[in-house]
């Protein structure tokens, strides 16, 4: 299986995975986590595209790369508008026009991405993946009218203590068909198959307990694939 790189919009670059075989299939949109389209988002592109989904991941520092774009990016994630909230509609609005998708789609993010496809859930997608995404200060509003949304996170994640409950007492009064679940010897950034962030960044991380859980990933993929197939399928 390859990703080939492609142009969403004039400005706006994103990898594609396609899955083998004839389709056609659910597309998903995947927003990338802090560190961008590095290998560990390639890799999970490769797993859920070979689940049988059509995955499309906006660059969303394609203009000027991580340095210049990273600031505008978690300035729109904690405002829930901006530039990254219109290249990621772009990226939705390109896959499914594909001749070889199906009229579902669902968005997945790892990350700062986890916290982009919490706020997309109300937002024309059928299926939702948040996987250690930063939560809004008012779930209420974020999550009205929100698709169903998958879940996980590490007990380890500090910053993201207690999320599980908060999204479900949320989740759960409005009727939101959800699944959640906290890793109790998972940290954040549990899901990569490598430390991310390169020489530097990776041992700081790894000194938090952001690093991978091979264990924990393992599960929480099979419930993603499960939820997704449930609801985009």
């Amino acid at each position: 299986m390859q990703i080939t790189e492609v142009q969403i919009t004039p400005e706006l670059k994103g990898a594609l995975a396609l899955p083998d075989g004839r389709g056609p299939w659910p597309a998903v949109v995947m927003v990338h986590e802090v560190f961008g389209i590095d290998e560990n988002m390639r890799a999970q592109m490769t797993r859920l595209a070979s689940a049988g989904y059509v995955v499309l991941m906006p660059d969303l520092y394609s203009r000027g790369g991580a340095r210049k774009c990273l600031t505008a990016t978690f300035r729109a994630l904690a405002a829930g508008t901006g530039q990254a909230f219109s290249d990621i509609e772009a990226a939705k609005a390109m896959v499914t026009a594909r001749p070889d998708t199906t009229n579902k789609v669902g968005v997945i993010g790892f990350c700062m991405g986890g916290g982009f496809s919490l706020l997309l859930a109300n937002d024309g997608y059928d299926a939702s993946a948040v996987n250690y995404g930063m939560l809004p200060k008012d779930l209420d509003a974020a999550l009205a009218g929100a698709c169903p949304i998958v879940g996980s996170f590490g007990a380890k994640d500090k910053q993201l203590a207690g999320a599980v409950g908060k999204l479900d007492a949320v989740l759960t009064p409005a009727g939101v068909a959800h699944d959640l679940k906290e890793y109790p010897d998972a940290g954040h950034a549990f899901m990569n198959p490598r430390q991310g962030g390169g020489p530097f960044f990776g041992t700081l991380l790894q000194v938090t307990g952001a690093k991978p859980n091979p264990a924990a990933a393992k599960d929480a993929w099979a419930r993603i694939e499960k939820f997704f197939g449930e609801h985009l399928r």
